[in-house]
């Protein structure tokens, strides 16, 4: 059986590092805490838990810190974790399984990482992550903010997943203040760098300023296709944002020339149509986010209600506006088995089963 370092930084964690600790803790081999400038009781809850606790002066860059804690390393492989991550119950037998069977052959073992949920706890959002890794393979993480790993050597995918339970805000600044801290001291970004730099200022309403450097990453060699195409739905939102419309149904078209549909991107064209009174259109992309495979991409950003609810629920007020009823009421029905509880889905039926009724008296 192989043997496990779990490798962490943290800075202020005392109020979640425990929960995220006992998740896992009898599941790896050592615990290895990294500490960037704590002011809160961090410490003495990763040493109650058997951690070995390491300090670290913070300079604005997750990747070297991240190396740092690596470098800490003894194990066969090395397992890194956020202090306000988890792995649920049914992910713990999973990931004890996986240890067991494991081959030492294996360099990187991703794991998916459930970061959106709804009302009742549902995963609405998740992507693919590098999780394990082995430890003579030396990776070195890359990148300022939005640190990744480049995997290279045998790669396994799971779908073993880390759950992300973000307590509190924490600092929405700080990303893009550490971009514009590099980019103010000469540093030229990298594609990756460029892509998460422009969604940065996105997520800042800084929309003009997002659309050039987005626009400018689409151009750039070297950038990932899964970042091409997110980035091509980002740009569409920041264009819709500054009423170009036209510029918004440009950029989830030019989606269609790096690869084929995502269901994310036919559900913002079905969106686009709709506001625009399309029917027909609207229908034939919607239909389309249906046909997606949400597990075809790994590494996309995959928002799981474009590939089941948010089509069916759109279906129905747009076979409404054709008159075809029948067909209305049932996609509502779809919609219905992966929300019951949903107001939207609850109203629809209530309006479809009463024009039902009408229809059959006439």
């Amino acid at each position: 059986m192989i043997t496990i370092s779990l490798c962490m930084i943290v800075k202020n964690e005392s109020g979640v590092l425990g929960r995220c600790l006992d998740s896992i803790k009898d599941l790896v081999d050592e615990i290895i805490v990294v500490d960037t400038g704590s002011e809160d009781d961090t410490i003495d809850v990763a040493r109650k838990r058997g951690a070995k606790i390491f300090s670290y002066p913070w300079r604005d860059n997750f990747s070297a810190a991240r190396n740092f804690s690596f470098s800490k390393a003894a194990m066969d492989y090395i397992l890194w974790l956020d202090a306000d991550d988890v792995l649920e119950p049914e992910d713990r037998e999973k990931f004890r399984n996986l240890k067991e069977v494991l081959s030492s052959d294996i360099s990187v073992v991703n794991m998916l990482y459930n970061a959106g949920f709804d009302r009742k706890g549902k995963v609405t959002f998740s992507y693919r992550r590098e999780r394990l890794l082995r430890r003579r393979d030396n990776f070195q993480w890359q990148g300022a903010v939005h640190e990744a790993i480049t995997p290279r050597g045998k790669v396994l995918d799971t779908d073993i997943a880390i759950t992300h339970r973000k307590e509190g805000a924490g600092d929405p600044d700080r990303n893009l203040r550490i971009y514009e801290k590099q980019i103010a001291m000469g540093k030229t970004l990298e594609p990756r760098e460029k892509f998460y730099y422009g969604r940065e200022l996105m997520f800042h309403n800084l929309w003009s300023q997002a659309i050039r450097v987005l626009e400018d990453f689409l151009v750039t060699p070297g950038a990932w296709l899964e970042n091409q195409v997110s980035a091509c739905l980002d740009l569409s939102r920041c264009y819709q944002s500054i009423g170009d419309e036209r510029g918004e149904i440009e950029s989830l078209l030019k989606s269609l020339s790096y690869d084929e549909p995502r269901a994310e991107l036919c559900c913002a064209i079905g969106s686009w149509w709709l506001r625009h009174s399309g029917w027909r259109q609207s229908e034939f992309w919607y239909r389309t986010a249906l046909d997606c495979d949400a597990q075809a991409h790994p590494g996309a950003f995959v928002s799981l209600a474009c590939y089941d609810y948010i089509p069916n629920i759109q279906l129905a007020v747009i076979y409404d506006k054709l008159g075809r009823l029948a067909e209305a009421a049932a996609a509502n029905e779809a919609a219905g088995k992966v929300r019951p509880d949903d107001p939207s889905y609850l109203h629809n039926k209530a309006y479809f089963d009463n024009k039902l009724k009408e229809a059959e008296k006439k």
